[in-house]
């Protein structure tokens, strides 16, 4: 029961599930999903395993985190994987699956994603992984009979999806083991250079104190809180500043000598607390910065981070991702990802002709639709994110007469949303519907005596609905293709050879290995770090993934994603 054979013939999935007393248990199945054999074998001996077999072999497991991480930690690599918690609620929700009620019905696999305890000692532990996911291997068999079985007759691109999310997974773990590169001295630097030296504990940076001692100058309050919203409110109610709240664009309507001091000092509090010297200690300690990636953490499929604000890393600290002596990065990110996603769900050939190998916005001006950039952008966003007054409104007519194919997909997206209904990405991911509040207040204002409140709250829930679904449909799409970016990425990278010993050491590559390797994703951006000599390798692997990945979801739609890709020393904005 606990030999380390390779699979047998005709092996198409290996399900695996934990068994007591430190064992697990591997059931193998072929392509029908008929079972060849079954074995135990200690969880010690589940990378040794792993190693053996075939890379066409899909494991299967209740998730990513909790199965992949050991291996990755034994420098096991997995090729392809099937995520039974992430399948489960794409299928669940799905309108193009026939049949979902018995996947709904096993509400045991809705549990949503769990970040890991992320301390060195406790982060490959077996542990029980995210609350209420079951890692049995009954449990396990069931769930992927009942996922195989909702796939039947299933419209659109869902396998494609499934595959995409779970690819995701293993490329969420790999890229927490590896880390992004980090420059710590630097990130000191930039750090001294805006707040000034590191204070003593319990005291603010010089530069932020000197913001402060301005702000509470002009309030003519040197005792002023300005670190408790209510406090800082009243205070500048006191001088005039009639503000509803504390937020940036609320502030800046204002005219008053607190007004600059204030926001600067927000700026600065800001970056100390996110991420400061206490940031880089918890989460950059030795030379690699780990975000926790969540994928599918966001409704439509877009990923999420559980600490460490790897999606709102600030500009001013990129240069702090620093390639290893001898590597390099290869920065790569995708222009107008989603506008080009909508041009080619919608078929909008005029549209991708303003895409085409060129910025979208300046696109969009050469062919005489706005005046500027600027009213491109400003038009096309708002047709996305359903903006209808100020600028946005004045200009979304205009690219519904230029482009009439894209914008009727996103105009029809809001009306089914408006009207309690629920629409799909291009693979088939599907929106939630409108919960429970939402039929209230509808059910409220169709009563002949409803007050005019009802029915203006009614149809503020339809337009915010309404413009959900329009983005809903763009946003998730985008995702998807990015998923299928980084899938391949990945498979092409990982086919690059291991460099000579002597560039650089063993944990700069994923894996324990000396090859390029996927360091960050967000949304439209990956960052790939590399031995100096792959570089070249590395970027043609970004780019021609993104051809294959574009061929994959709209095949021969003639529509670019264009990349602006860099390769470099650090991974600062130009």
């Amino acid at each position: 029961m606990n030999e380390t054979a390779a699979p047998a013939p005709g092996v198409a999935f290996i399900v695996v599930g934990a068994a007591s007393d430190g064992f697990v248990d591997l059931v193998e199945l072929d392509a029908a999903g008929v079972e060849v054999s079954r074995r135990r074998m200690p969880r010690a001996e589940l990378a040794a395993h792993a190693a053996t077999v075939a890379p066409e072999t899909r494991w299967v497991w209740s998730d990513a985190f909790h199965w992949y991480a050991p291996l990755v930690a034994a420098s096991v690599r997995v090729a392809r994987c099937h995520d039974l918690r992430l399948c489960h609620a794409i299928l669940r929700d799905s309108a193009a699956v026939p049949m979902p009620g018995p996947i709904r019905a096993a509400t045991e696999w809705d549990a949503a994603a769990a970040a890991p305890d992320t301390t060195e000692a406790t982060l490959f532990d077996w542990s029980d992984g995210p609350a209420g996911v079951p890692h049995g291997i009954d449990a396990a068999l069931a769930e992927f009979a009942r996922q195989r079985s909702a796939l039947e007759g299933a419209s659109g691109g869902v396998r494609l999806l499934l595959a995409a999310e779970s690819a995701g997974a293993l490329i969420a773990v790999e890229m927490h083991a590896a880390g992004v590169p980090w420059d710590g001295d630097v990130h000191d630097g930039i750090l001294v250079g805006l707040l000034g030296e590191r204070p003593a504990p319990g005291r603010l940076p010089s530069r932020v104190e000197e913001r402060a001692a301005e702000v509470r100058a002009a309030l003519g309050d040197p005792t002023a809180s300005l670190d408790s919203q209510p406090k800082l409110l009243r205070a500048l109610h006191r001088v005039g500043v009639l503000a509803a709240s504390t937020s940036k664009w609320e502030l800046a309507e204002y005219d008053h000598p607190v007004i600059e001091p204030l926001l600067a000092y927000k700026k600065l509090t800001r970056l100390l607390s996110a991420n400061g010297w206490a940031w880089r200690e918890e989460w950059a300690p030795d030379g690699r910065f780990r975000p926790v990636y969540v994928p599918g953490g966001v409704v439509t499929g877009r990923w999420a981070s559980s600490g460490g604000g790897a999606l709102q890393l600030p500009r001013q600290l990129r240069p702090a991702v620093h390639a290893d002596p001898g590597w390099v990065l290869v920065v790569a990110d995708v222009a107008q990802l989603e506008p080009r996603v909508l041009a080619a769900m919608s078929r909008d050939t005029a549209l991708a002709d303003s895409a085409r190998g060129t910025d979208l916005y300046e696109g969009i001006v050469e062919r005489g639709v706005v005046a500027s950039r600027q009213e491109a952008k400003i038009a096309m966003l708002g047709a996305m994110y359903g903006a209808t007054t100020g600028d946005s409104g004045r200009l979304v007519p205009a690219l519904r007469r230029a482009y009439p194919r894209a914008m009727g997909l996103v105009d029809d997206a809001a009306r089914t949303g408006e009207d309690g209904g629920i629409v799909s990405t291009w693979l088939g991911r599907t929106s939630p519907p409108p919960g429970d509040r939402w039929h209230e207040a509808q059910g409220r204002a169709g009563d002949p005596d409803a007050a005019d409140v009802d029915r203006a709250r009614a149809q503020r829930a339809a337009r915010d609905r309404g413009r959900f679904s329009r983005n809903f449909v763009v946003q998730g799409t985008a995702a998807e293709w990015a998923l299928a970016w980084l899938a391949e990425v990945r498979t092409r990278l990982s086919a690059l050879p291991d460099v000579a010993e002597d560039r650089g050491a063993p944990r700069s590559g994923i894996l324990q290995s000396r090859r390029a390797h996927l360091a960050f994703f967000l949304h439209d951006e990956i960052i790939v770090h590399a031995p100096a000599e792959q570089a070249e390798q590395a970027a043609a692997a970004v780019t021609d993934a993104a051809e294959s990945a574009t061929r994959l979801l709209f095949g021969d739609f003639p529509l670019d994603f264009r990349l602006d890709l860099q390769i470099r020393a650090d991974a600062a904005k130009d």
